[in-house]
């Protein structure tokens, strides 16, 4: 007890002397103080949100591309086809696969059933009348070269039971690199309300 009794006023004492100068109205920085002010500048000036990684995001953009032309070639040609197969292949899912719809939350199995049942058996074959972003709303953030979130407003076009639907929704989709290939982790779709 007394041991720590002497151990607590050693270290108070040393806190007092080290931490007050003699004049109060000029106290000065310690050293840590400065350093990690300095730290911490140069981590926003150098921080992964501010590096483009342009060869990345182009990457993701092809395979955005990719994507798109996976759904336009299967649309409404079996939720097994080749196409579809292909669509889902762009997918790392697993028990971290988040996807965010229409309200509700589902996981690998379930995107993988939305997006099959979506795109190979609902949209008409040859429906997909266009699968585009709105104008000027593609965006492509790259983090340490190997994660991307790619978000845009859809401004698509589906023919459904011969009728036209546009879809405008805000969707973000978050890609990891998977052994030198992007794929997707989560999905986020929600409405668009102008």
């Amino acid at each position: 007890m007394k041991t720590k009794l002497v151990l607590m006023v050693i270290l108070t004492s040393f806190f007092i002397f080290v931490g007050c100068s003699d004049n109060e109205d000029d106290v000065q920085e310690s050293g840590l103080v400065t350093n990690l002010s300095k730290s911490s500048t140069n981590f926003e000036k150098s921080s992964a949100i501010d590096n483009q990684f342009p060869q990345a995001q182009d990457e993701v953009l092809k395979t955005f591309g990719a994507i798109a032309q996976s759904i336009t070639a299967g649309a409404g040609n079996g939720a097994n086809s080749m196409y579809m197969d292909q669509l889902i292949s762009f997918h790392a899912y697993g028990p971290k696969f988040t996807e965010f719809n229409d309200g509700q939350a589902f996981d690998s199995a379930g995107n993988e059933a939305n997006e099959r049942t979506f795109f190979g058996e609902i949209v008409d074959p040859g429906g997909v009348v266009q699968f585009a972003p709105m104008e000027g709303s593609l965006k492509v953030a790259v983090y340490y070269g190997n994660v991307a979130n790619l978000t845009f407003i859809s401004d698509f076009h589906l023919m459904i039971n011969g009728e036209l639907h546009i879809v405008n929704n805000l969707i973000s989709l978050l890609f990891v690199k998977v052994k030198g290939e992007w794929k997707m982790v989560h999905e986020h779709h929600s409405p668009f309300n102008e």
